[in-house]
């Protein structure tokens, strides 16, 4: 139960942290959201993907390949084929 808690915990970097990272290392660089530094980060980008507001479509899809390379890189696996289909599973 402790590790599910865990899990279950939002993703967070102190301020200090979060300032220090490099654009690249951001779902959305130029917003600076959705940091992707492990597989927390990257599953708590997928559920917040919806939730940043202010983005282009062009930008979205930019932000799903750096999501697919991180979530790759972290072992975590991705069931939506793109970032339209996020939320829509049943």
């Amino acid at each position: 139960m402790i590790a599910a808690q865990a899990e279950a915990k939002m993703a967070t970097l102190d301020s200090k942290d979060r300032d220090e990272l490099g654009d690249s290392k951001f779902a959305f660089p130029k917003q600076r959201k959705e940091p992707l530094e492990d597989a927390k980060h990257v599953r708590n980008a997928l559920a917040r993907f919806d939730q940043v507001k202010d983005v282009t479509d062009a930008e979205r899809d930019e932000a799903w390949k750096r999501i697919k390379a991180a979530a790759k890189k972290f072992d975590v696996e991705i069931g939506e084929k793109s970032w339209h289909e996020l939320g829509k599973r049943k």
